[in-house]
């Protein structure tokens, strides 16, 4: 059952401010809003209740009820929240009371503790019944820590403790709702009105940025390109992420995370940001790689190191049949090496896409090396109508070889096209390359030919991917050859 009522408040005196009249302020209404939910997925999992206690002119309202999520509750839900499935089997549903939720919240500045969840599941909820919800939002974790900036840790508990405030239903909606409030109230009676209204405007603007991320933090983010990393507790890498406009890509992270669950999980965890500014894209993408695999951020998809490459080399037998051999890692020189098929990170890899292709263009596992051959007999891929006949003499060798060939063109290695190394000029910067080989980016003619004479780097998979889709497109015009220079 839903429930209002309106409780006396403290009226508040009006005195003057550049920001916003404190007659204003007076009647600035603020809803404290607290939900409770079945998990933290706020598409998959559903609210419990709602508690809201609203600050409207003189008074406090209250508005609080129990929702049927029609979910299960999760045990440790239950033992957290206290409540029980038995408690909202008889309530209505979100879409039962969201017009009802909708006039409480209107008008009001939604105030929240890390106010992404409550926002987000809100938001979530009513999307799912056709109302748009777009408040002002105010986050108590931020507002925390601009105005206690010498406090280590700015959770609701720490806060309860810090200020003293009243538990009266902890991990209940209304109940902490209410901490909420009093914070509040404990802001104003600390740091009087008028700095507790500038701390307003200038979180209100900032709504989509993190709990824990100064605006002017990302206000020094450049708008070029380059590479930006997002830190955890204890400086522990979360995500790397490149771009050619940083600040707006990194706000895109912000913004989507009032929709999403990954980017909302992700911005709950930032503590910092760092960014190394790049010449362009080319130069985003190659960083990239490289930071992922030196920083390892547990976010990003792991990228293995090519250390233990294989690939396949197409041999000829006596009978002129084309026979996958698999080059090893030590073998390996891809760049340097014709008829290389592949590149793959294990045998096993390499086993498995053999084996697709041969169930694809019904080639024969005998012929391939994959299974025993026993000249004469039929494969088993023949007995179970997944081979075309070669190993028997129904289809020709030739036609096999072929239809071999055409389905490892598209994975060929491409034998490094220039005689030497090359830089690739992007902004200024020269991007320079031997073999597939990254080896450094410079800004002037004598860093150009220190990277040049440098020698061997160690070959990168992907970094061979970025490269050859670059030299396809537009960037082969912007190719420079470099001679090495003679040793004095």
């Amino acid at each position: 059952m839903t429930s209002k009522r309106v409780l006396p408040s403290i009226k508040v005196k009006s005195n003057s401010s550049s920001l916003m009249s404190f007659s204003e302020y007076e009647y600035l209404p603020l809803a404290f809003v607290d939900i409770e939910t079945t998990g933290s997925h706020f598409e998959r999992d559903r609210i419990t209740e709602v508690g809201i206690k609203s600050l409207v002119d003189d008074r406090v309202e209250i508005w609080e009820s129990l929702i049927n999520p029609q979910t299960f509750i999760p045990q440790n839900i239950q033992s957290l929240t206290g409540i029980r499935p038995q408690m909202v089997s008889n309530q209505p549903p979100f879409e039962g009371l969201a017009t009802e939720i909708a006039r409480e919240l209107e008008g009001k500045i939604f105030v929240a503790h890390n106010a992404r969840f409550d926002y987000g599941f809100l938001k979530a909820s009513f999307k799912r019944v056709g109302i748009d919800f777009k408040p002002k939002v105010l986050c108590t974790v931020k507002l925390s820590r601009l105005l206690f900036p010498e406090q280590t840790r700015h959770n609701l508990d720490t806060i309860i403790s810090v200020h003293d405030l009243k538990i009266s239903s902890r991990h209940r909606a209304l109940g902490d709702a209410d901490l909420l409030l009093q914070f509040w109230r404990v802001c104003e009676a600390k740091l009087g009105r008028e700095a507790l209204l500038k701390a307003v405007n200038q979180l209100i603007g900032n709504a989509s940025l993190p709990p824990n991320i100064d605006k002017a933090l990302v206000d020094s983010i450049p708008e070029g390109p380059g590479c930006y990393i997002f830190y955890g507790e204890n400086r522990v890498p979360l995500y790397i992420g490149k771009s050619i406009s940083l600040r707006s890509r990194v706000m895109g992270h912000f913004q989507g995370a009032l929709t999403q669950r990954k980017e909302m999980k992700l911005s709950m965890q930032i503590r910092d940001i760092d960014w190394i500014e790049t010449s362009g894209e080319l130069g985003a993408l190659i960083l990239e790689s490289r930071l992922i695999k030196e920083r390892m951020p547990s976010l990003n998809i792991k990228l293995r190191r090519s250390k233990d490459l294989c690939a396949w080399q197409l041999d000829s037998d006596e009978q002129g049949v084309l026979t996958p051999r698999l080059v090893g890692h030590r073998e390996l020189n891809p760049g340097v090496q014709e008829n290389l098929y592949g590149l793959f990170y294990s045998k096993r890899e390499a086993n498995s896409y053999l084996k697709a292709i041969a169930k694809k263009y019904r080639l024969c596992e005998a012929l391939l090396g994959l299974e025993k051959r026993i000249e004469a007999k039929p494969c088993f891929g023949y007995q179970v109508k997944q081979c075309g006949g070669a190993c028997i003499g129904e289809s020709s060798i030739e036609l096999h070889n072929l239809q071999l060939k055409t389905a490892l063109e598209l994975f060929q290695v491409q034998v490094w096209p220039y005689p030497g190394p090359i830089a690739i000029k992007e902004a200024g910067h020269m991007h320079v390359v031997d073999r597939w080989r990254y080896l450094g980016t410079a800004i002037n003619e004598e860093e150009l030919y220190e990277l040049a004479d440098s020698g061997e780097s160690e070959f990168d998979l992907d970094i061979y991917k970025i490269l050859k889709k670059a030299l396809a497109r537009g960037f082969k015009s912007q190719v420079v050859p470099l001679r090495l220079r003679d040793p004095a």
